[in-house]
């Protein structure tokens, strides 16, 4: 039997309803360790196999380690999504991705297969012991600041209410972010 869909929500047999609401994110993807390139593509393509639509892909970018400098340069990319995920659903998806991809946290801000942060969910600002939204540091990273302005210069940072633009012309930080790979 075909749901009958309802404001939104599709109404199954015997009252249970699930919800099509869709939230707009940007997820920062980084890898120092391995094969940097495969790490992030593989990390695409598990990200979209479940409850995440990308909807745009920015370039890699390869960059210089910020605040553990003793370990290789990464590549990183952001990515802008749709996904049914509420926040803390997101980012435990985020951590299995990573896991599955053989990301171990023995160094702290040291070497990684893969790293998954959410920058922003909507308009959304929430601070609790594992979550952090927007990213606490996205204001103040290069590495993220320029591939995020490349495919949402416009979007809004909900703390700062200043465009993503306007946050990279004002970035303290002075690490080199040089383009990889150009995404089309």
């Amino acid at each position: 039997m075909a749901p009958l869909l309802e404001s939104g929500r599709a109404l199954f047999p015997c009252g249970t309803t699930v919800s099509f609401i869709t939230h707009k994110t940007f997820l920062g993807l980084g890898s120092n360790h391995g094969n940097k390139e495969q790490n992030l593509r593989l990390a695409l393509q598990a990200l979209t196999h479940t409850g995440i639509q990308v909807l745009n892909v920015s370039s890699i970018y390869i960059t210089e380690p910020v605040d553990f400098k003793n370990q290789d340069w990464f590549l990183n990319q952001v990515i802008s999504a749709e996904t049914s995920f509420k926040p803390e659903e997101l980012l435990t998806y985020a951590l299995r991705v990573e896991q599955g991809l053989g990301r171990q946290r023995t160094i702290p801000k040291g070497p990684r297969s893969i790293d998954i942060d959410i920058l922003l969910y909507n308009h959304f600002v929430i601070e609790n012991a594992g979550l952090a939204i927007p990213h606490p540091r996205l204001h103040l990273r290069r590495f993220v600041l320029v591939p995020l302005a490349e495919i949402a210069a416009e979007a809004i940072h909900p703390i700062f209410k200043q465009p993503i633009a306007a946050l990279l012309e004002k970035c303290p930080d002075s690490s080199q972010v040089v383009m990889f790979k150009q995404i089309c």
